[in-house]
């Protein structure tokens, strides 16, 4: 279910570049009305500290694989995604996951050989140049409030990804995560549609966590975002009805 990023770059980005006085000292940030390239995004990361605002309204599933990362689903199938329509804006009231909220910048490491994290852009975006409108992003050779806002966003997310990671390896580390699976018979339709390629907690498994792990994960809020996402996976039938009402449905019967 995962949609894979270009050129090894990040999902969504088409390029990245370091922010610096010495080329962006006089550029301006403006606001962009909409991205019309999310409109065909189904999948994006999500951080822990996300679930339980986004199990409102997004399911939230494991990516399949060695990374079995959290993933928000708003939409089943590749290239369909029932949030964003084709012009790139929000259809209705949902959670808007970070990871969007955050493009086109994002902290990155420059060089291999450093753990030091630079604020980058995507200059693809249109939302950072040599404009005549918008905002200053530097203001006498200093980062503007705008830039201070990115990047102390920009940081929250690294710190909220880093948490994610470790719940991540817990319940790994328990067994918890199987190979996911839904079907959805339409009526009227001669087969079902079958949703596999994802991961998520096995319920069994689950009720026979010991009592000390248990424990542990009430105490740091694992168990909270384990039922989160449990909850979450309700709204796969939600997503599953609004891409039939916007005729964003496949072939009957995909794996």
């Amino acid at each position: 279910m995962a949609s894979a990023a270009p050129a090894n770059l990040p999902l969504l980005y088409n390029d990245l570049v370091p922010l610096n006085t010495e080329q962006h000292g006089t550029w301006n940030y403006r606001e962009v009305q909409g991205a019309p390239e999310f409109s065909k995004v189904h999948a994006v990361p999500i951080t822990a500290d996300e679930f339980v605002q986004a199990q409102h309204s997004l399911p939230i599933v494991f990516a399949a694989g060695g990374d079995p990362i959290p993933l928000a689903l708003m939409g089943l199938n590749e290239g369909v995604n029932v949030l964003i329509d084709a012009e790139g804006k929000l259809r209705g009231q949902s959670y808007v996951p970070a990871y969007i909220r955050r493009y086109p910048w994002m902290l990155a490491r420059l060089r291999p050989d450093t753990e030091e994290l630079s604020l980058c852009f995507d200059p693809t975006f249109g939302a950072v140049g040599d404009f005549e409108e918008g905002d200053p992003i530097f203001v006498d050779g200093q980062p503007s409030e705008i830039i201070k806002n990115v990047l102390t966003f920009c940081e929250q997310f690294e710190q909220a990804a880093a948490r994610s990671g470790q719940f991540i390896e817990d319940i790994k580390a328990s067994g918890l995560l199987m190979d996911g699976e839904m079907s959805v018979q339409p009526e009227g339709a001669p087969q079902p549609f079958i949703y596999r390629g994802f991961l998520m907690v096995n319920e069994e498994k689950l009720r026979e966590v010991r009592g000390d792990t248990l424990r542990k994960w009430n105490q740091n809020g694992f168990l909270a975002l384990i039922y989160a996402h449990l909850f979450s996976l309700n709204n796969m039938r939600e997503i599953f009805q609004k891409q039939m009402q916007l005729g964003l449905m496949p072939e009957p019967t995909l794996a």
